[in-house]
């Protein structure tokens, strides 16, 4: 009886084993889908699927590919090329070959909007600038204004075929955190590229060219990579609410961080380009000091390191910094009711009351805090 049991139970088990190695070979003779399979019907798109594809579809005709070639020095005609996009204050790396970005269509008269950064190489050394279409089709372009305080350039396109639509475009007055944003651009050179998230952040200031500093910068966490710069950010409606200037990130690479030029700021300077080449800056007319060493000081405020000759600053009667002794002379602590600690707050103030508006400054000088009326002017080649 003992033997009969350990035969029976050697005998399942060797069947077990047996069992346990061929089932891999059972399941493929049997279940092998060694045939197309049936397509799964998947149902309707979500709202939020549908909403995003058709804003894709409206938006992206109206984007461009824009490549800036320096002027040749020297260089192979089949090196390759680097991509850039990250711009000003995010680590970007400039090279001698072809900077490309993003832009989009502003009008029918075919004016394109991207970054300066984007075209600056091509523009100061006398390079050529070329855009490629959604359709594919690649055309010349032209620069028709920059304005680096903005980190925005405007081009007019050539002979085409069939222009784009102009992009729609929003306000960003009435934005807010958390909203839906999209950003189309072409990053790493992969053309019109969707990447999605929300607004993180706003009145971010992001450090432009020509000592100024930005105010009421958009920040998204939609992802924006070199190559992404000029691009549109578009809000759920598809409209323009800002342009993608900049990204942080230590690696270079899009690290949920990401920076856009406000579209009510577009809105003012880009008809300025259009008209004039250049945008109107509103100022008074100083030069302001440096930050880190009014700080030093224990100042809080803007020094007036000089004043420009027949500004309206001059004509208000505000003092600069004597050169003689360098006894400073006045320190602007306020601006039309708000205070006033470091440049970009002035600017702020000063660029809301727009050209040839009064602008209220408290000015502290010796001690004593007075009220100064100045009325703002076109004041490009100044700091403010």
């Amino acid at each position: 009886m003992p033997d009969r049991f350990v035969r029976v139970a050697l005998g399942v088990t060797l069947g077990l084993l047996i069992a346990f190695v061929a089932q891999p070979y059972i399941l493929a003779f049997l279940y092998s889908a060694d045939a197309p399979r049936s397509v799964t019907a998947r149902g309707d798109l979500s709202a939020a699927e549908k909403t995003t594809v058709d804003l894709f579809a409206r938006a992206s005709p109206s984007v461009v590919h824009v490549f800036a070639q320096a002027a040749a020095q020297g260089r192979a005609l089949m090196e390759p090329d680097d991509e850039f996009g990250q711009g000003p204050g995010g680590g970007e790396q400039q090279g001698s070959g072809t900077q490309t970005g993003t832009g989009f269509v502003w009008d029918a008269a075919g004016h394109v909007v991207t970054n300066n950064h984007v075209v600056e190489a091509a523009t100061k050394g006398g390079g050529s600038i070329s855009v490629r279409l959604a359709s594919g089709e690649v055309v010349g372009a032209r620069v028709v204004g920059t304005a680096p305080s903005y980190d925005l350039a405007v081009l007019q396109l050539g002979r085409v075929a069939k222009m784009p639509p102009p992009l729609a475009v929003g306000t960003s007055a009435d934005l807010k955190v958390g909203q839906s944003a999209f950003a189309i651009g072409n990053p790493f050179g992969l053309d019109h590229t969707l990447t999605t998230g929300v607004i993180s952040a706003l009145q971010r200031r992001l450090p432009t060219q020509e000592g100024r500093e930005l105010s009421g910068v958009i920040q998204t966490d939609a992802a924006i990579n070199p190559g992404n710069s000029g691009g549109p950010l578009l809000d759920s409606a598809g409209r323009l609410i800002g342009v993608n200037t900049a990204i942080f990130s230590p690696s270079g690479a899009s690290a949920g961080i990401g920076f856009a030029v406000p579209v009510d700021v577009v809105n003012r300077v880009v008809p300025d380009l259009i008209k004039n080449g250049r945008v109107r800056n509103p100022g008074i007319g100083i030069i302001a000091g440096q930050e880190a060493t009014a700080a030093r000081l224990g100042i809080d405020g803007v020094v007036v390191l000089r004043v420009l000759p027949g500004s309206p600053a001059a004509q208000a009667g505000l003092r600069g910094v004597d050169p003689r002794t360098g006894t400073i002379g006045d320190v602007i602590v306020g601006a039309n009711g708000r205070p006033v600690h470091r440049l970009s707050d002035l600017t702020a103030v000063v660029e809301e009351a727009g050209l040839d508006r009064p602008v209220n400054l408290l000015v502290e000088r010796d001690g004593r805090v007075r009220t100064v009326r100045v009325k703002t002017a076109d004041v490009a080649q100044t700091r403010l």
